[in-house]
C-alpha cells in the first residue's frame, strides 16, 4: 500500500500516514489542513521551509529556496513553477 505524498514526498505506509486516515487520498497528514483538505502551495512552502530550519539548521532565507527546489519535484506543485 505504500505511496508517496504528492505534496511533500513522504512515504505513506500506514493508514494513519494518510490525510484523515483515508488511504484513497494522495497526500499525508502533514500536508492537510484541519478540515482534511490539502494545504495550498504557499502554506506548504512556508511549512516546508520552517521544517528545514528546524531540522537542518538553515536560516529562513536559505530554507525557502531549498523548500521550493523540493517542491518542484512533486506532482502537486507542477503547475506552480515555470519550466
Amino acid at each position: 500500500m505504500e505511496r508517496n505524498c504528492v505534496a511533500c514526498g513522504m512515504p505513506m505506509r500506514e493508514p494513519e500516514d494518510f490525510a484523515l486516515g483515508d488511504t484513497s487520498r494522495d497526500y499525508c497528514v502533514h500536508c492537510m489542513r484541519e478540515d482534511g483538505s490539502m494545504q495550498s502551495f504557499d502554506e506548504k512552502r512556508v511549512g516546508l521551509a520552517a521544517f528545514i530550519v528546524k531540522t537542518q539548521g538553515f536560516d529562513e532565507i536559505a530554507a525557502l529556496p531549498l523548500a521550493e527546489a523540493m517542491m518542484r519535484k512533486l506532482p502537486a506543485w507542477a503547475g506552480h513553477f515555470k519550466a
